[in-house]
């Protein structure tokens, strides 16, 4: 599934959902209605890309012997 942000000749801005491109290819050619008016001239619109945020590092593992020595990150 994937969506995307549509823009109608009217002003409107909506998002649908489509099974994959060639979804939106079909729909498009069939007319897609606008939400707001019903008219059929509809686009997609400028997408911002959505990127995951970086994770941060895990912590280390505890040595072999255990956490003895204060060394644990766990411990702090």
């Amino acid at each position: 599934m994937i969506v995307y942000a549509l823009h109608c000749a009217c002003g409107q801005d909506f998002d649908q959902w489509f099974d994959n491109m060639a979804d939106y290819d079909a729909r498009k050619a069939a007319g897609i209605p606008c939400p707001s008016c019903g008219g059929t001239e509809v686009a997609k619109a400028i997408m911002a890309p959505r990127v995951a945020k970086s994770q941060p590092a895990p912590a280390p593992a505890c040595a072999a012997g255990g956490c003895g020595g204060g060394g644990c990150p766990m411990m702090m």
